[in-house]
């Protein structure tokens, strides 16, 4: 985040409008709304937590000592090296993106169906479509990232607590109350249930802050506020509308003729 701010100082940006993300992105929102409030008129953490439990460092670790027990990670040193630690980083990947389901999604997309056949095997190789969906995910995964930086993401993560400077979340979000915030949870999320987020409501609401929460009912589990798009969309141009109109914020209007700007820097009001 501390990244993030001297970006936006590097672009000349006063104030953002709003904050959102989701999952570690929500964290960070959270992070952006405890200490740099006055950096920002609203924030939008989306199915995220305000620490994680023991279970989650839990999944974490499981999926790091995957990558450490891949020979090709070399304690990290494997850049230039013929072979990278895919194997590793594929099974850490399978671990976490059981954690962005939920037992009724699998249910619904696989049940116990088989892959590629009508009968078991009765051998060590992929009969299940949910075994095939996951090794497709693992190995699809490590073609676009990084062994390394899966291990310091996790970490991050595992680090964050927003109350271990100030003993509670309510005084961690003592300087908030001038934002406005949308806190948004799903029914099937079990990696951050709807306790995490509530939890936040509560201690927003100790603070003095202007909070809004919302419990989505989706059987995608933590994937869902990915995957609720028509969903999500509502809700998130409604609470910026009113957070346009409420801190009456003009917006930049061009006028165009031909397909070419007549006047860019003219301005109007946005009004209910």
């Amino acid at each position: 985040v501390r990244a993030q701010v001297k970006l936006i100082d590097h672009l000349g940006i006063d104030k953002l409008l709003c904050v959102a993300g989701g999952s570690f992105g929500g964290m960070q929102v959270l992070e952006w709304a405890a200490n740099h409030p006055e950096r920002t008129h609203a924030a939008i953490p989306i199915a995220t937590t305000a620490h994680h439990s023991p279970m989650l460092i839990a999944f974490s670790e499981v999926g790091r000592q995957a990558i450490y027990a891949d020979p090709n990670w070399q304690d990290g040193d494997y850049y230039g090296a013929p072979k990278r630690p895919d194997a590793g980083l594929a099974v850490a990947r399978m671990v976490g993106h059981i954690t962005y389901l939920s037992e009724e999604s699998m249910q619904q997309k696989f049940g116990r169906r088989l892959q590629d056949r009508v009968r078991y095997g009765y051998e060590f190789q992929t009969e299940f479509q949910i075994e095939s969906y996951l090794k497709y995910n693992g190995l699809n995964f490590t073609r676009r990232f990084d062994a390394n930086a899966y291990l310091y993401i996790t970490k991050a993560m595992d680090y964050f607590d927003l109350s271990a400077e100030t003993g509670s979340l309510a005084a961690a979000f003592a300087n908030s109350i001038d934002l406005r915030f949308l806190v948004i949870s799903f029914t099937s999320d079990w990696l951050y249930p709807s306790y995490h987020s509530k939890e936040m409501v509560g201690a927003l609401t100790a603070a003095g802050a202007d909070v809004t929460y919302l419990d989505v009912r989706s059987s995608w589990g933590h994937d869902a506020f990915l995957l609720e798009v028509e969903t999500m969309t509502n809700l998130l141009s409604g609470f910026l509308h009113r957070l346009v109109v409420a801190e009456k914020i003009v917006a930049p209007v061009a006028t165009y003729a031909n397909g070419h700007a007549l006047n860019p820097a003219a301005k109007v009001p946005i009004t209910p």
